[in-house]
């Protein structure tokens, strides 16, 4: 593990080996989280990939479960529908402390945007918010949408609060199986598509995504290191 100090104390970053079990490390996260509001651990940021499953949200309907035994569904409880999970994908695992940064959840869920937004633009990748549509999508001038030019989705958000300490938090899809996401409605959204950086070409590697995200939440959540 490495730390880097920031006003409001120090936030512990932790990369994952392999592919992390989802229920043990829902727990894991959840007792962390548990610490933060109790003053026992500080605030953390776990970066990791899980093995291919599915994730019911607060707001997940049965119907967008297209393929239920094609992988294990699990219960979230963070907020928004169906998402997957798998190979290739970073996981971010965000545990902030918002009795320190503020009670504003929607401030916190643009932060949050702006995090992943910010990481994208690191690779040249023009990521944008959707009125209605949760995530971050990509304009796809090659492709025809609904309305227009096709536009994908490239990263998830989801997010709850206990004791309003954050748990949960952002996926990015660096080079996932897409067929995967076809085993659902992705975040209940099933007029446009879903898509990753190697997708759009770029040959990124998930240690390159890291160093973005590391430095962009610096930026983002107004991190100085000392």
């Amino acid at each position: 593990m490495d730390r880097f100090d920031q006003g409001l104390g120090a936030v512990e970053w932790r990369v994952l080996d392999g592919l992390a079990p989802y229920a043990e490390t829902l727990a894991a996260m959840e007792a962390r989280v548990a610490e933060i509001a109790a003053g026992t651990a500080p605030e953390a940021v776990w970066l990791l990939e899980h093995p291919p499953l599915y994730t019911a949200g607060t707001s997940a309907k049965a119907v967008d479960l297209v393929e239920p035994d094609r992988f294990p569904v699990f219960v979230a409880g963070r907020g928004g529908q169906y998402t997957y999970h798998g190979p290739g994908q970073r996981v971010a695992y965000v545990m902030l402390d918002l009795n320190k940064r503020g009670r504003d959840v929607r401030k916190f869920v643009c932060a949050l945007e702006n995090w992943v937004i910010a990481t994208l633009a690191s690779f040249n990748v023009r990521g944008e918010r959707r009125a209605g549509r949760v995530g971050v999508w990509v304009v796809r001038p090659d492709r025809k949408g609904p309305a227009g030019p096709a536009e994908d989705k490239i990263a998830a958000i989801g997010v709850k609060l206990r004791k309003w300490v954050s748990f949960h938090g952002i996926s990015i899809n660096v080079e996932p199986d897409l067929d995967h996401f076809t085993g659902i409605v992705p975040c209940g959204i099933s007029d446009h598509g879903v898509t990753s950086l190697v997708d759009l070409g770029l040959p990124v590697a998930m240690a390159d995504v890291d160093v973005a995200l590391r430095q962009q939440f610096e930026a983002v959540f107004e991190i100085r290191r000392e």
